[in-house]
């Protein structure tokens, strides 16, 4: 046994040496990061992971985060600056618990940060907040937005100004509970020769404070166009969604989850469907992946987490960014946060 404790610190310490990035900040613990950039300035709205005393389990509620803090940077070597509690828990009239994965967005000469909590029902909803500044802090609505449910927003807003919201998380984010198209709590999973849970997306009013529709399912395809399988884990669908333009083309996105990869598919319009094209990032220490995808002066940016900070504690992890490279044809260049080794799960 003491060998076996020696070859795992062993490995560990391998993985930190070899690492491609930093975690851009210490003094917290940070993830999912969404980075945007506002005034010239580069803004990361993350997770602000806590070690809540929860005990671990697949539902997450490990994850007891409280606030969020808002991030900013000149530039991507540069100084971080954090600018403090942009948002808590018990500032949210509608609030239950657990601040999950936060995105934001600008419009109408506001700022607006979208969240997932869980409401007094315990039942995760989607709310949103506004503040004139880009770090806040930002005073949220007295309701969760209307038909918002599951986890995980991203409000992409597209060339022509109009912004879109993808979400949804199965397992602890409770997607399963809503894909057939109203809530049930017993959260039923497909079969794994049956279609993946989708995520969703919806069409933003232009107030930003809610949907101008019912959120439609996103299709996720191969190349012979048939949707992705629940069986299918190294390719589905499990949280984490973001949406970026390229070229022309639309990119969504996401984590496998359990697998531990990103992932993308590329379409032709907002709402899809989306062809399945291959990995971004291959597995990290810690057992999410979630991330965000930036342009900053004509180059590109891959914003991700691990738990390197923490010795690899899975709720306690820290925000990297990393240059991220297309190819010729349009496809990304799978990246590797530890060179050639990888975690073992």
């Amino acid at each position: 046994m003491a060998d076996q404790s020696r070859n795992s610190i062993s490995s560990f310490q391998a993985l930190v040496t070899n690492a491609i990035a930093e975690p851009l900040v210490k003094h917290i613990y940070t993830a999912d990061p969404a980075a945007h950039v506002f005034n010239g300035k580069i803004y990361i709205y993350p997770s602000h992971d806590i070690d809540a005393g929860v005990p671990e389990n697949d539902n997450g509620d490990h994850f007891d985060m409280h606030d969020y803090h808002v991030l900013s940077m000149d530039s991507i070597e540069g100084e971080v600056t954090d600018h403090g509690i942009a948002l808590a828990v018990k500032d949210i009239p509608w609030a239950g618990r657990q601040l999950w994965d936060s995105d934001a967005a600008y419009k109408n000469e506001k700022y607006y940060l979208y969240f997932p909590l869980k409401n007094k029902e315990d039942i995760f909803r989607i709310g949103v907040a506004v503040s004139g500044k880009p770090e806040g802090p930002f005073t949220p609505g007295d309701d969760p937005i209307e038909g918002s449910f599951s986890i995980d927003p991203c409000v992409f807003e597209d060339t022509d100004g109009q912004h879109y919201m993808y979400f949804g998380g199965i397992w602890g984010g409770q997607l399963q509970c809503w894909y057939k198209g109203e809530y049930d709590p017993a959260g039923l999973f497909p079969s794994a020769g049956e279609p993946a849970i989708p995520p969703f997306a919806a069409k933003m009013r232009d107030d930003m404070l809610g949907f101008a529709e019912t959120p439609r399912p996103v299709q996720i395809i191969d190349r012979a166009g048939n949707l992705l399988l629940a069986g299918d884990e190294d390719r589905r669908f499990f949280e984490a969604s973001w949406m970026h333009k390229y070229n022309g083309k639309y990119y969504y996105s996401y984590s496998t989850g359990n697998t531990h990869y990103l992932c993308y598919a590329t379409g032709e319009n907002p709402y899809g469907p989306f062809t399945y094209e291959g990995k971004i990032l291959t597995p990290v220490i810690g057992w999410t992946t979630h991330h965000s995808i930036l342009e900053f002066k004509g180059e590109w940016y891959l914003f991700y987490h691990d738990c390197t900070v923490s010795g690899g504690k899975t709720h306690l992890r820290s925000i990297k960014v990393s240059e991220l490279n297309y190819n010729e044809d349009g496809t990304i260049q799978v990246i590797h946060p530890y060179g050639e080794l990888s975690p073992t799960w």
